[in-house]
Formats: structure tokens, C-alpha cells, sequence
């Protein structure tokens, strides 16, 4: 199989065939000149069957309204993208909080985190169960540690796990769900059909290979339960998330997960892990830019290469779109710490703004710049967005082109838009 580390011209052709970008800054493609600032959200980088298109674009429209309805409120990224997760984790057609993904023991253990550009505080849960919002403890523990040091100077969490992860939130008024609630229909099917497949093909497995074909395969069952799940037509997607930017220029990023399929009790996945999953830094020092981040797909792919962070720190490129791109290719598809797999996994949204002097908001001149991108190498990756003067969010499902194969080519896609203050 190819890869893309080092493309040859007839696959960076296919590329740039996938990535229409403007010519020029000043474009208002995508978006409408708006106030406020704005919103943009993902519903997992996996399969997105036709069927649902229209469940898959009515959840990313609630969750972009209600981030914009907290913006226009006042409040600032942070709250605003975590209202975005709500919306995301209470749809039974993500995997994310209700109708999460079952484990091998039948069970839901959720990941969930969320960054704070200006403070560059963080909060993560881990494999957290009963909990039906689980980015509400993820931010619950950002504010918590914003507070400062504990009794005796203990220093506040900012990852919690399990049981303990459980036990905190009800400490802090963050309400619990019984997990048997937290199922549904499809989710318990599909958990129902893989635990099928999986008996049929260890019964398969006999002697001295047994163990020895286990460990080879170990590695790719979870990330083949995706496919298992696709071809019955349920909707087994990964991570969701969002990215939002205020009126102040602060930006934010959430991210929140119920994990792969049939997923071993106690596995954490990049939704909780620092640097993976989410990634939000206001432009300061040598930074000229504010980034979010948010990722999703195959976790440990994204685990081994922290690409939410990595391409934060491409986006303080002049090109965002050809940073993007390069981030994608050489630190994701054709990274050394993923050399031995076939199929690279995962999708990303990224926000970035540059407040320059000369766009300071008056009545004659627009605000900052803000540039926002997707890029996956899954199937599919459904995605909506909606500055806080936009009447409705947009919506789209972008597919890799016919005849490429998903984890060895990408598509990149995106827009920008002006914020611009309200002036009396």
C-alpha cells in the first residue's frame, strides 16, 4: 500500500482536487459578517451512511445554535463551547454520552476534555460511566482548577478516571444518569452484532495459534469494529467536538467520546488525553495566531501523534490551509510513530484568528480574520458551523474522493468569515 509521507505529483494533484480554498483573505466564503463571534462542531470523523444525513446535520445545527445563543448571551468561549457538546452528547446519533458505544463487558465508559485559550487551563474525564453529560465534569474540573490550590495547598485534579472521575462529579453537583439509560437502540444492536462476530471468530481461532493470533489481531479489532458496524448501517462514529472563538478573540475547544466499539473496560481513548483531543492557545508572545482544535477517529492513532496540538502549532503558518494539509500528511498519515499500520484514522477541525491592528473594529473597518478548516482521512466527516449574526448554522458532510482509500488519503475543506463588533 502507498503512503503519503512523501506524495508523489499525481496524489498531491488528487489533493489539491479536494481542497478548494479562496485566493484571498478578504473572501467571505462559508460565512456571512457577523458579531459575536462563532462556532464550529463536528459529529465524528468515521461513516456517515445517506440514510441519516439529515439526523447527522439537525444535531450539528442545535449544537452550532446553542453556542451562538451562549455568545450572544454574552458568555465566553468556553461556556459556549461546551453548551456546543450538550447539544452533541445528548443526540442518540452520536457517540458521545447518550448512545455511546458499548464495551466488551456491555457497559458505556465515556472520555471527555476541554481547553480554555486565554487561561490555557484543561479538564479531562476518562472512562467515566453514569454520567450522562460527561464534558460537564471536564469543565467543572477547568473552573475548579481555575480557583486555585486546595486545603493544605493540594494541587486540583485536571484528569479524572473511572470510578473516582464518577464520584467527583456527584461531589460537584454534576447530575448522574444510569448507564442502562444511557443506551439505545442502535447502540445496543450494534454491541449485540459485534459480540456475535467476536464468538464466531475466536471459536475459529484453535491450539497453539490461538494466543499468537489474538495478540496480531488485537490491534485491529477495535478499529474493524468500525467497519462491522458500517456495512449493518449503524452509527458507530467516533469522537464529537467543537471549536469556538468570542467576540473578546478568546478561543475555545471540546471534545467528547464514547470510544471504539467493543473497546477493553478501562480504555481511555485521545477525548481525555492532553494534546490529542482538543487544543485551544489565545495568540500571545510569538504566537500571532489564536487555534482550537478538535479531533477525532481512531484514538490511539491520535494518541501517538498528539495531533491536536501538533497542528495547533502548524496553524502559526501564513497558509493555514497548506499547514493544515502538511500537518495531516507528514505528522498523521505518514508519521514514523504510526509506520506499521495500514489505515490512519482520524479527522480534525480547526479555528484560527488573527486580531491585526489595522482590523481593530470601527464602523468602517471589519473585524478579525477568522479561518476555519476540516480535515479527515476517514470516509466521512459531518460538520456544521454558524458565526453569532448567521440567522441558521450551515451544515455538510465531506466524503474522501471516489477511489480513495480511507487512512491513506485526505481531504481538506473549509472557509473564513469577519467578525465584526456592534457599534452604537
Amino acid at each position: 500500500m502507498e503512503s503519503l509521507q512523501n506524495p508523489t505529483e499525481e496524489q498531491q494533484a488528487i489533493l489539491s482536487k479536494t481542497c478548494p480554498w479562496p485566493n484571498n483573505q478578504d473572501s467571505t466564503n462559508n460565512c456571512k459578517l457577523g458579531a459575536g463571534g462563532f462556532v464550529l462542531v463536528h459529529a465524528g470523523a468515521g461513516y456517515h451512511s445517506e440514510s441519516k444525513a439529515k439526523e447527522y446535520k439537525h444535531v450539528c445545527k442545535r449544537a452550532c445554535q446553542q453556542a451562538v445563543d451562549q455568545l450572544k448571551a454574552g458568555a465566553l468561549a468556553v461556556e459556549a463551547v461546551a453548551a456546543a457538546l450538550v447539544e452533541l452528547e445528548n443526540s442518540p446519533f452520536t457517540n458521545a454520552g447518550m448512545g455511546s458505544n458499548l464495551n466488551l463487558s456491555g457497559e458505556i465508559e465515556c472520555d471527555a476534555s476541554i481547553m480554555e485559550g486565554k487561561s490555557l487551563h484543561y479538564g479531562a474525564v476518562g472512562a467515566i460511566s453514569g454520567i450522562k453529560n460527561p464534558v460537564l465534569v471536564a469543565k467543572r474540573l477547568l473552573s475548579e482548577a481555575q480557583k486555585g490550590k486546595l486545603s493544605a495547598g493540594r494541587i486540583p485534579p485536571c484528569f479524572l478516571v473511572g470510578r473516582g472521575a464518577h464520584d467527583w462529579a456527584i461531589s460537584h453537583d454534576v447530575p448522574p444518569c444510569p448507564s442502562e439509560k444511557m443506551a439505545t437502540k442502535f447502540s445496543l444492536s450494534a454491541y449485540k452484532r459485534n459480540k456475535r462476530k467476536m464468538e464466531i471468530a475466536e471459536k475459529m481461532d484453535t491450539g497453539q495459534n490461538q494466543i499468537k493470533r489474538r495478540r496480531q489481531s488485537s490491534a485491529n479489532k477495535n478499529i474493524s469494529s468500525l467497519s462491522a458496524v458500517q456495512e449493518n448501517g449503524s452509527e458507530c462514529l467516533d469522537t464529537v467536538g467543537a471549536v469556538v472563538i468570542d467576540l473578546q478573540g478568546n478561543v475555545a475547544a471540546a471534545v467528547s467520546s464514547g470510544g471504539l466499539a467493543m473497546k477493553h473496560p478501562g480504555r481511555v481513548g485521545q477525548a481525555a488525553h492532553y494534546g490529542c483531543g482538543c487544543w485551544a492557545e489565545n495568540a500571545r508572545n510569538m504566537n500571532q495566531y489564536s487555534t482550537a482544535v478538535s479531533t477525532s477517529g481512531c484514538g490511539e492513532h491520535l494518541i501517538r501523534t498528539m495531533l491536536a496540538r501538533e497542528c495547533a502549532t502548524s496553524m502559526q503558518s501564513e497558509d493555514s490551509h497548506q499547514a493544515l494539509l502538511e500537518a495531516m500528511q507528514n505528522m498523521f498519515i505518514g508519521s514514523p510513530f504510526l509506520a506499521n499500520e495500514d489505515r490512519v484514522l482520524g479527522g480534525v477541525i480547526v479555528l484560527r484568528c488573527c486580531r491585526c491592528a489595522e482590523s481593530q473594529p470601527s464602523p468602517n473597518i471589519q473585524g478579525p480574520l477568522v479561518e476555519f478548516l476540516w480535515s479527515h482521512t476517514t470516509e466521512s466527516m459531518c460538520v456544521g458551523y454558524m458565526s453569532a449574526q448567521d440567522s441558521k448554522a450551515k451544515t455538510h458532510i465531506s466524503r474522501l474522493p471516489p477511489g480513495t482509500i480511507p487512512g491513506q488519503s485526505l481531504a481538506i475543506e473549509g472557509g473564513v468569515c469577519r467578525l465584526m463588533s456592534t457599534v452604537d
